[in-house]
């Protein structure tokens, strides 16, 4: 029997051993794409205990507790951090197989020291011990993101913000991480939303554009993405049901634009007709300035309208949504490249089952101008566990080359998830290291690692141009 989270976690053969010893887990961090608030890192935030770390905004976690029994008081209500913390061991006894149960006892070793497991009975002595550790110098914000090797992050930002704390931590020398702002657009393409007319005032007045046709919607968000630009910012990010199609005609968008600001809400096809075409406007001006367009999509959101209407979006409620039409991503992506204007592209799924649509669709679109252009991103969110991961890379590694994945990415509000990016690259190792124990690529290790240092870190490097 192994040992609980030894050395070799996860790591079976001894071409797996050799393969993350040697060249992934030396390996540096880029994390392309998180939730973590600038101000906390300009700030260099401190903790009070462990719940503030762990519980304060993890969704994930809130999901298993309500799983577990436990009363809302104790997940996101005004019971003490010492009770939500308990709850929460309680929980993870629980959580065998589960990612949560691997993920959080990776940062209880890696930052905290602690070889032990939680549960109910350790709880007293682990929220002890790490709230001890918290009050340490290098236990800060700043210090965690240099302690897990991190040499850049983008956040997630939206595009009327103001980016002042990102303009603050750029101008502070004594920090030599780079934090740079990722283009969240999502506000101005939602129109069905109810607030959508009050963000575009919203709009207007940060760009200087009044926004009262589509036309100026567009010119309102170049102005934007000039002023990101400016910031550093390589990188877009988009939330979409599903990725769409709907072709319609300059005065068909100005007239749905049009009664939507009269308070007029669209049906399915408007809705559809005016996305389609905010996101091919996006992705040309992506394009001319050699940004990564990145496309999330697959997700049901909200379904408990009791618990979203207690604590509103991003409090475990979502769900995967199997309504992901794979001839309309083709078509998007054929919109742009027919006039040679689509930019290097990351496309994710929620539905683990459009695994070989992406597979097969990005290939359609790969040239010259970039190696690996377009890319099937990381398992994503449900499926970021053991078995999705396997799955996602196998699939891409059979219908594209693994070798150019610009491979994992924390999608976290955590200081702690970086052993996110550990959790992956042992299970990458791990597959590429059966294939070359059954025979099924050589033992070249000057193209493994290669292969492994590019997924791990030197890939993203050379996509995003960082």
């Amino acid at each position: 029997m192994k040992k609980f989270m030894d050395r070799d976690f996860l790591l079976t053969t001894e071409t797996a051993k050799k393969l993350y010893h040697e060249y992934a887990e030396v390996m540096p961090i880029i994390d392309y794409h998180c939730h973590i608030v600038p101000q906390e890192i300009y700030e260099d935030r401190r903790f009070e205990n462990i719940t503030q770390v762990w519980l304060g905004a993890d969704h994930y976690k809130w999901r298993q507790m309500r799983s577990n029994g436990v009363e809302e008081r104790y997940i996101t209500g005004d019971a003490t951090d010492r009770e939500k913390f308990q709850k929460w061991a309680e929980t993870l006894e629980m959580a065998i197989g589960n990612p949560l149960y691997h993920w959080s006892h990776l940062e209880l070793q890696r930052y905290f020291g602690y070889e032990g497991y939680l549960n109910g009975e350790t709880a007293e002595e682990v929220w002890n011990l790490c709230n001890e550790k918290l009050t340490q110098p290098d236990m800060s914000a700043r210090n965690l993101i240099r302690k897990s090797g991190v040499t850049l992050l983008c956040t997630t930002d939206d595009p009327i913000d103001s980016l002042e704390w990102h303009k603050k931590i750029a101008e502070d020398d004594s920090f030599e991480v780079k934090v740079l702002p990722a283009w969240r657009p999502d506000k101005a393409m939602y129109m069905e939303k109810s607030d959508y007319v009050e963000y575009l005032g919203k709009l207007s007045e940060v760009s200087g554009v009044t926004v009262n046709s589509f036309q100026s919607l567009i010119d309102a968000l170049r102005k934007r993405i000039e002023f990101f630009a400016d910031m550093g910012c390589v990188v877009s990010d988009h939330g979409l049901a599903y990725v769409m199609h709907a072709d319609a005609t300059k005065e068909e968008l100005e007239g749905i634009f049009a009664r939507r600001l009269a308070g007029e809400m669209p049906d399915a096809m408007e809705e559809a007709k005016f996305k389609t075409a905010f996101l091919i406007a996006m992705g040309k001006e992506y394009h001319k300035r050699n940004w990564v367009m990145q496309l999330h999509y697959g997700v049901k959101r909200d379904n408990s309208q009791r618990v979203f209407k207690a604590l509103g979006p991003d409090a475990g409620i979502d769900c995967i949504s199997n309504y992901t039409p794979s001839a309309q991503l083709a078509d998007f992506l054929n919109a742009l490249d027919v006039t040679d204007e689509l930019p290097k592209t990351i496309v994710y799924s929620l539905n683990p089952i459009d695994n070989a649509a992406i597979g097969t669709i990005i290939g359609c679109f790969q040239n010259a101008s970039a190696v690996g252009k377009i890319q099937q991103g990381s398992a994503w969110w449900f499926n970021d566990h053991k078995t999705g991961m396997q799955e996602q890379m196998t699939s891409l590694a059979s219908l594209g080359l693994l070798g150019n994945f610009v491979g994992m990415l924390t999608d976290s509000r955590s200081f702690l998830s970086y052993t996110r990016h550990e959790y992956f690259r042992r299970i990458m190792c791990e597959l590429i290291g059966g294939w070359v124990e059954n025979g099924e690529y050589p033992a070249d290790y000057k193209a493994l690692e290669k292969i492994v240092k590019g997924i791990s870190y030197e890939n993203a490097v050379r996509y995003f141009g960082l």
